[in-house]
Order: structure tokens, then C-alpha cells, then sequence
């Protein structure tokens, strides 16, 4: 999530093709390397082009600047198209970022992303959806989406409940961040590897060893402790219920027994939209029984939704924009968002469905 910082001289991404791999680099360091519409073609015309070509038996993709692999889309430039009341062209980036994902997600030769700092949002799509993710020591993953009234998707609906127990639910509903150990515990990262090491395991990716061999090999078994997966019994206990209300009075319950923990994630919670924690938990609860395609184009009808709704305006105004971190929510309350309120963001569209590329090969 950050503002539109655009430098005509460099290319948003870098392409190049290097011994046997295909690289690519997001290169918005100013932005932390935000996705653009531009961003999200280049990268599905060069995955076009390596997924055909013999020499590329793998891509490799990386951010620039150190701080950030990806910090989302360029949340701003949407919040402004939907304002002005061009949603189609709003709707266009959605459509891309989610066709792109879906691509990712079936991509015939390896994926690697190394991680080495923030990856949230629209990062998490072309990262976490590949085969291989590398987490480093500075490794910063969040789905943060409620708190400025949007929802988890980019393949949240898909990934979350498939992490172990209630913790895919927790992250949807609070936006909390998980470090490098956690990313190893919850299976979301298939590799740790030291910091120091990430630029001399992509020069070795580029050689003929297999990915599985590189990596291995570069793999760092010292990493940080499990923070939020060392809690799974708490989550599990308070994030097991099918309506948000029963999450917040576990919690509560939970607190008032002298667990500070819950009285924290409590409160946090409850700066969150209405709106969307209710949808982002019906995510997740439906997501468990789908296919990464179902799961996308479900996500696809949720965000034709949103954008013309409120809480995601309010939320970029309160968080990005003015930065008063003080959002009027619409509903303001859980009780006022009924289940058919939420049921109609699932809702077949009546045209314009998510049409699933098909993976080159």
C-alpha cells in the first residue's frame, strides 16, 4: 500500500534472461516496488516468453532497493479510478492481477521468489502462488486488507485456509504480520535462507543445478523463532468459529480470564471494517473446498463489489491518504452487516466473470 511513485527513466520491472533462468525484478524502490497495471503486463508477457523457451528451465524473481520484495498493488492510483467513478479501468487491474496470479500458480517450469522484506497484498500474489518462496531473515508478510476496508485476496481465499489449524483465519481477520519463522511453520515459505547469502543464491540459479538442489543448499536451518504458529492453540481456540461475532467474544472471554494477548487481538480487531472482516472469514471458510481458479473468480466477483461500495474509499482516505488512522466504517457495526449483505459480494456477476488463462507450455 503506497502512494503512485513513478520514474520514467527506469523500467517497472527488469527482465533478462541469465544462463538457464528467466529473472525478474520489481523495480519501484521508491514505492516498495507497488504492482502497476504496466508491472502486471510485463511480468505475464516475459512469463509468457520463458514458459516456451527451452533455455529457461526456471524464473527468478526478486525487489529492488532491499526494503521491500512487494508492498501491494498501488492502492492509491485505485482508490483515485474508483473515486472518479472509473471503475472499469479499476476493475481492469484486478482482472490482470488475478489472471497473472492464476498463471503463477500453474507455471509449467519453477518459481522462485526470494524474499528479503515486506511482502503484503498484491506481492503476496506473485510470490507466495509460485512453487518455491525464500524467506530471509528481514522476511515481513501481511495481508492487511480489513483495515482499509478491502479483503484478502491476490489467492487468500485459496492459501489461508489451507495453513494449519485457525492461523489462515487470524491473519485474514487482523492483518497481523508473520516473520521467517513463521513463513516456515505455516508451509507459506518452502525455504529460510541468511540475508547475506540471497545475491550468491541467485547467481547459482542461474547454473544448471535443479532448483530443489539450490536452494537446499543455500537453506539456513537457524531461523527466527515462530512467534504467531507458537500461539496456534489460543488461535485455534478463539479462531474456530463461523461468524466474526464469535471470534470478538472467544476473545473476549478469553481476555477477561487474564489472557492479554487475546485482549490485544481483540482491539485490534475492532478498528477493522465490518464489512470486511466478515467477508474475509466467509472467505476463508468457503475457500477450503475450492480450486485455485474457483477461488480467484470468487475473488474477482468480491472485488466488482467492493469498488463500488464505501469502506475501501474510507480506508485508503483514513490510512494512505490523510493518515488520520480514523476511518468511518459503513456499516459501523458488525450487527448492522447481514449475511445477505456479505452472500451478495459472492454472487455470480452478471457479465465480466474471471475467465482463467491457460498456462503456456
Amino acid at each position: 500500500m503506497s502512494a503512485p511513485i513513478h520514474d520514467d527513466a527506469e523500467p517497472e520491472i527488469l527482465i533478462e534472461r541469465r544462463g538457464s533462468a528467466g529473472l525478474l525484478t520489481l523495480n519501484r524502490p521508491k514505492a516498495l516496488n507497488a504492482l502497476t497495471l504496466t508491472m502486471v503486463r510485463d511480468m505475464r508477457r516475459a512469463l509468457d516468453a520463458f514458459a516456451v523457451d527451452p533455455a529457461v528451465t526456471r524464473v527468478v524473481v526478486t525487489g529492488a532497493g532491499g526494503r521491500a520484495f512487494c508492498a501491494g498493488g498501488d492502492i492509491r492510483v485505485l482508490h483515485d479510478l474508483g473515486k472518479a467513478g472509473r471503475h472499469e479501468e479499476a476493475l481492469a487491474f484486478w482482472r490482470e492481477e488475478y489472471e497473472l496470479n492464476i498463471l503463477i500458480k500453474r507455471y509449467p517450469k519453477p518459481y522462485v521468489s526470494l524474499i528479503d522484506g515486506i511482502v503484503m497484498g498484491g506481492g503476496v500474489g506473485v510470490s507466495i502462488n509460485g512453487s518455491h518462496v525464500v524467506a530471509g531473515e528481514k522476511f515481513v508478510f501481511a495481508m492487511p486488507e480489513v483495515g482499509i476496508g478491502f479483503f484478502p485476496d491476490v489467492g487468500g481465499t485459496y492459501f489461508l485456509p489451507r495453513i494449519p489449524g485457525e492461523i489462515g483465519a487470524f491473519f485474514a481477520l487482523t492483518g497481523e504480520r508473520m516473520k521467517q519463522g513463521d513463513a516456515l511453520s505455516t508451509g507459506l515459505a518452502t525455504h529460510a535462507m541468511a540475508s547475506e547469502r540471497f545475491t550468491e543464491a541467485k547467481d547459482a540459479l542461474c547454473g544448471r543445478e535443479t532448483v530443489d538442489q539450490v536452494l537446499e543448499g543455500f537453506a539456513d536451518v537457524a531461523t527466527q523463532p515462530a512467534s504467531v504458529t507458537a500461539r496456534r492453540s489460543a488461535i485455534d481456540a478463539c479462531f474456530r468459529f463461523d461468524t466474526v461475532e464469535a471470534v470478538m467474544d472467544a476473545l473476549a472471554a478469553a481476555a477477561a480470564a487474564g489472557d492479554d494477548w487475546s485482549g490485544q487481538t481483540l482491539a485490534t480487531m475492532q478498528t477493522k471494517s465490518p464489512t470486511s472482516m466478515k467477508i474475509a472469514l466467509a472467505q476463508v471458510r468457503a475457500g477450503r473446498t475450492m480450486e485455485f481458479e474457483e477461488a480467484m473468480k470468487t475473488e474477482f466477483r468480491i472485488v466488482s463489489r467492493i469498488c463500488h461500495g464505501h469502506d475501501f474509499y474510507e480506508g485508503v482516505r483514513a490510512v494512505i491518504i490523510d493518515k488520520d488512522n480514523a476511518p468511518h466504517w459503513r456499516p459501523a457495526t458488525l450487527a448492522a452487516v447481514t449475511p445477505a449483505m456479505v452472500a451478495a459480494h459472492f454472487s455470480p456477476l452478471d457479465g465480466g466473470e474471471l475467465v482463467p488463462p491457460v498456462a503456456p507450455r
